[in-house]
């Protein structure tokens, strides 16, 4: 049996692709494999694994998320994300605008969540990996538009303003929208917005902004906990088949970009509108420098949320 402690978008995608595994690793061993599931906040997943949930595999939203389980109590180790191909991460995201459909507010960009007849869906960034993705990427959008981190900091201020709940994880932010009607817009992950279009049909619209970031969630095995429970080999093939073109095809089919089968990005690339997006390196110095700046305590997401 393996545990995979994920955040919350990824359910769909796991369900399946534990089953394609299931298969592939019976016929590699002639060995059955249970693999149990657990979602939610990416951040509040990352302390769980760190208070004792005995996930064989951390599949979260963010490098972040999964550095602290370096940092508190060493389950892996400091260079965990270059054992595996592409930064670890088999497949990427981003962060799109999801609106009711017809777009009767007609919000085209960033700069339309902060108007006063505009009222914004996201989670929480103090436990949400995705709400943290939305949030620098709002910044970034801001800080080219208007040329400073300042104003960057008044314009995202300005659109927390605007939100009327703050949901712990992105599938409740989802929900929120989708079946509490709450909300004009839903900033949400990219493979959200399109589960939501196929589950809801043509209730909502997805809109592309002009600018938005790359999200690479990562992926490893919970040294501490496999070496524990003696089940390291098929962990770390669970996550090797995330690379195989069957597990790109899989990730593809659920609305994730492959990251690196040539086949799949072909045949799904359709289906994603082609963005301008950003890298967290280039825009915030990479993830740890990002959290510090932004969602440790008394940084600048605190500052604007005490604002409101």
């Amino acid at each position: 049996t393996l545990l995979n402690v994920s955040y919350d978008p990824t359910r769909e995608l796991y369900v399946e692709f534990n089953q394609a595994f299931a298969k592939h690793w019976k016929a590699k061993t002639g060995q059955d494999v249970t693999i149990k599931q657990s979602h939610g906040g990416s951040g509040k997943q990352a302390r769980s694994i760190i208070d004792g949930l005995d996930a064989d595999v951390a599949t979260l939203a963010l490098a972040g998320d999964t550095d602290a389980l370096h940092t508190n109590g060493g389950w892996i180790p400091k260079d965990w994300q270059k054992r595996l191909p592409h930064n670890s991460s088999p497949y990427t995201s981003t962060i799109v605008l999801v609106v009711r459909q017809g777009n009767p507010k007609g919000i085209k960009d960033w700069d339309d969540l902060v108007r006063a007849d505009v009222k914004v869906i996201t989670p929480n960034p103090k436990t949400s990996g995705g709400a943290r993705w939305n949030y620098l990427a709002a910044w970034e959008f801001a800080k080219r538009k208007f040329g400073s981190d300042a104003q960057a900091k008044d314009f995202v201020a300005e659109l927390y303003g605007n939100v009327p709940v703050l949901d712990t994880g992105a599938r409740g932010s989802t929900i929120t929208f989708a079946q509490r009607n709450q909300g004009d817009v839903l900033i949400a992950w990219e493979n959200e917005a399109y589960l939501l279009e196929k589950e809801f049909g043509a209730k909502f619209d997805v809109v592309a902004p002009s600018i938005s970031i790359l999200a690479e969630p990562a992926v490893t095995v919970v040294d501490k906990n496999v070496d524990k429970k003696g089940t390291r080999a098929v962990a770390e093939e669970y996550l090797k088949f995330l690379y195989t073109e069957e597990g790109q095809d899989i990730a593809g089919k659920n609305f994730y970009r492959p990251a690196v089968s040539d086949k799949a990005k072909a045949k799904y690339a359709k289906q994603f509108p082609k963005l301008n997006l950003f890298t967290i390196d280039a825009a915030f110095g990479g993830w740890n420098k990002a959290a510090k700046d932004h969602f440790a305590d008394n940084a600048s997401f605190d500052q604007i949320y005490t604002r409101k």
